[in-house]
């Protein structure tokens, strides 16, 4: 059964999890340095010194630590913030809408973008259009994303100033949204202009990084795609009459679909991890700018609620990978 199936995944999530949680805790620990260096006022006694690092639990060993903390964090309380004093969990909250909106709009731009270049390029198989194709999905996979965000701020900011190239959303256009998700309740609310606003500071940072995961998909896709042609059942419907266009998307997609559907799910959490360099290159307030500030100041209670954000993420992806690939083939549905 499907549900069955979907628990056990969930269930094989919670190892993984505390590893991660012991993993980081320690790491960030042994790492030279007094992370209440910095909130420490000039002339400042030994005492003062002694009760901050009592506040936040640093004067207890690792293991007492941890125990404390994971006490806590098991019920979504992250502890307070080193450098804000702002609950970790508010902070956390308040931006990741920022970065899912903008996986998620990364991501559709990559799949329409990857798969229409795989289906031009199978149906011009053999000829200059495919030859295009693949010079296209080289070089789009061969330029970081990073790279790909500072072209388009040179590109598209500066020189032909067509896109905001910082920030979410113009503060005349925002409207307050109670979920944190902008664009969402931009348009649900009918608010048109302010989803437009929205998506213009978010289309560049999304389509840097969605260029290099079109290319994957694309290359991938195209590769399967020659293989279902090759099938006795493409052959036959090419026998009554359909086009190669209808082929390739009625009969052939689908089938090669699921490889692609593997390579989509793997590559969207590299995508996630990628929006901390991308969100700091356009200043977007997403939990991977946070994480670079975090990493900076050396906020440990943040690093340690952000790396746990970014590893529930990534279960989550996988999840909705099986889901796909139940989807796409019905046999796994009754695995």
């Amino acid at each position: 059964m499907l549900a069955r199936r979907i628990l056990l995944r969930l269930l094989q999530a919670v190892p993984t999890l505390i590893g991660v949680a012991v993993l980081v805790f320690v790491l960030v620990r042994v790492v030279p340095g007094d992370p209440v260096a910095m909130m420490i006022p000039p002339g400042a006694s030994p005492d003062d010194v002694r009760r901050l690092h009592a506040l936040y639990g640093l004067d207890r060993s690792i293991p007492a630590q941890f125990a404390l903390w994971a006490e806590q964090a098991v019920t979504g309380n992250f502890g307070i913030s080193i450098t804000t004093r702002q609950s970790v969990t508010g902070l956390i909250l308040g931006r990741l809408p920022a970065t899912l909106e903008l996986v998620a709009l990364a991501t559709l731009i990559a799949v329409v973008l990857g798969v229409a270049l795989a289906v031009l390029g199978t149906r011009r198989a053999g000829r200059a259009g495919e030859v295009a194709v693949d010079a296209f999905a080289g070089f789009a996979l061969a330029v970081p994303d990073f790279l790909w965000g500072l072209a388009f701020i040179v590109g598209f900011g500066v020189l032909l100033p067509l896109l905001p190239i910082s920030g979410r959303a113009d503060p005349t256009q925002a409207i307050a949204a109670s979920s944190g998700f902008i664009l969402i309740e931009s348009l649900a609310r009918l608010r048109f202009a302010a989803a437009g606003d929205v998506l213009a500071h978010m289309l560049m940072p999304a389509t840097a990084l969605a260029l290099p995961l079109a290319a994957m998909i694309a290359r991938v896709l195209k590769a399967s795609l020659a293989e279902q042609m090759g099938q006795d059942y493409a052959l036959l419907a090419r026998v009554k009459g359909f086009s190669p266009l209808h082929v390739i998307v009625a009969e052939a997609l689908r089938n090669a679909a699921i490889p692609t559907v593997s390579l989509t799910g793997v590559q969207v959490t590299f995508l996630v991890g990628g929006t901390v360099l991308i969100e700091r290159i356009f200043s977007y307030p997403g939990i991977g700018n946070l994480a670079i500030d975090a990493v900076i100041n050396r906020d440990l209670p943040l690093i340690q609620g952000l790396i746990i954000t970014f590893a529930v993420l990534f279960i989550l992806i996988n999840l909705a990978l099986d889901l796909s690939y139940a989807a796409l083939d019905p046999r796994l549905r009754r695995g």
